[in-house]
């Protein structure tokens, strides 16, 4: 159990990480008709790195929040803001979360929606390239870098592997995602071991569903299982992180390497879950190197 350093630690770093006033997009644009199949755009707020005038890289970000209703994409909009303004146009994705409500024997509202979440995940990307063309023409779509945060971040891994995926699944890929890398962060990257560490209340195992559905679906959802991907991945992780420990992004880097696979893996001393998405924190400015190395 963390201790109350740690705790304080991370209360006064997510304060800070929510503190920033959201940030509205250039254009919207639905991907679906449910009212959370959206994806904000934001086109680069400077010149990128080059300055010659050529289409951007485009940056997909995948918010976090444990796949839990109250934790929608707005609070990502500092950091996708960030991103813009270091010449990065931006593809800030919607999805369908869990229940507002508790469920029985739940600690806070229900984790994600199976299959809706990965419905909407597998269909925004798919959606992804005509609606660029017409609402952020400035971006570059054969320099695509995916991101994000916590429960993002496995979304972002799991996008980037849907050619890994059984062929009847309804999510497989016939090809890799056309994408540069994977910049994932604090990824919910290996639900085995997210669950014996609890990690979020156990909301791998809320998205997943009971012990049957759990073991049968991880086959399709979990990124520790669909590996090589055979695109360029890494992770950013705090090493003081107590909401994702750094033993979760460990172990998918293990397990990428006994795949035939290397994976960077990023650990940042004295640096906790929300640094990584807070402007003001110099964990920011890491992570949008981290990106920029893939993607120019």
């Amino acid at each position: 159990m963390p201790d109350d350093d740690a705790i304080a630690r991370d209360a006064a770093e997510e304060e800070s990480a929510l503190s920033h006033p959201a940030v509205a997009p250039d254009a919207t644009a639905a991907y679906g008709e449910h009212p959370d199949q959206v994806i904000d755009f934001y086109a680069p707020r400077r010149t990128p790195r080059g300055g010659d005038g050529a289409p951007t890289p485009l940056v997909i970000a995948l918010h976090g929040g444990a796949w839990r209703a109250p934790y929608d994409r707005w609070h990502l909009t500092p950091f996708v803001d960030f991103l813009a303004r270091r010449g990065f146009a931006v593809a800030n994705v919607e999805y369908r979360r869990g229940s507002s409500l508790p469920v029985q024997g739940s600690r806070g509202p229900v984790a994600g929606r199976w299959p809706e979440t990965f419905d909407d995940v597998a269909a925004a990307l798919d959606a992804l390239p005509g609606l660029v063309r017409e609402h952020l023409p400035v971006a570059d779509t054969r320099r695509t870098v995916i991101t994000g945060h916590s429960a993002g971040g496995q979304l972002a891994l799991w996008a980037a592997s849907r050619h890994v995926l059984p062929a009847d699944s309804a999510w497989h890929a016939p090809y890799p995602a056309g994408l540069r890398g994977v910049v994932a962060l604090a990824p919910i990257a290996d639900f085995a071991v997210a669950e014996k560490l609890d990690v979020c209340g156990g909301a791998a195992r809320q998205l997943l569903g009971s012990s049957g559905e759990f073991e049968a679906r991880r086959k399709q959802a979990d990124p520790v299982l669909l590996l090589p991907t055979g695109i360029a991945t890494t992770l950013v992780q705090g090493r003081d992180d107590i909401v994702v420990p750094h033993a979760v992004s460990e172990s998918y880097a293990e397990a990428a390497g006994r795949a035939g696979e290397v994976v960077g893996l990023t650990l940042l001393e004295d640096v906790g879950h929300f640094p990584l998405i807070d402007p003001a924190a110099d964990a920011c400015a890491v992570v949008a190197e981290e990106i920029a190395q893939l993607a120019f």
